[in-house]
C-alpha cells in the first residue's frame, strides 16, 4: 500500500517549519561538535577519559547549555532537538561499535 500525503503550507506554516528544521539542525551540530572534543579527549587522554554522552545525556546539556543562550530554541516544539539528537546518537553507536 503506498500512502501520499502533499503539504500545501501558507507562509506561516513555511516560517514555523523552517524554524523546526533549523534548530534541529543547530541541535545536531552542536552534538556532534561535543561528541567529537569528547572523542578527541579520550583519545588524548586515556587515563582521564569523559563518559561518552547518550542522547538524554545530550538532550540535559543542551538545554543547560545551548537553549538558555538562544532564545529562538523557545519557538519550536522541544521534540525538534530531541529527535536530532536521537538520531546523532544512534549515528555514532553504529559507527563506534
Amino acid at each position: 500500500m503506498d500512502s501520499r500525503a502533499e503539504l500545501h503550507p501558507n507562509n506561516k506554516q513555511k516560517t514555523l517549519l523552517a524554524k523546526h528544521a533549523g534548530v534541529a539542525r543547530h541541535a545536531y551540530n552542536w552534538g556532534l561538535w561535543l561528541t567529537r572534543n569528547i572523542l578527541q579527549h579520550n583519545q588524548n587522554h586515556p587515563d582521564s577519559k569523559i563518559k561518552f554522552p547518550t542522547a538524554i545525556d545530550l538532550h540535559k546539556l543542551l538545554v543547560a547549555m545551548v537553549k538558555p543562550k538562544n532564545c529562538w530554541y523557545y519557538e519550536v516544539s522541544k521534540s525538534a532537538p530531541q529527535f536530532a539528537l536521537r538520531y546523532l546518537s544512534l549515528l555514532l553507536e553504529t559507527l563506534l561499535h
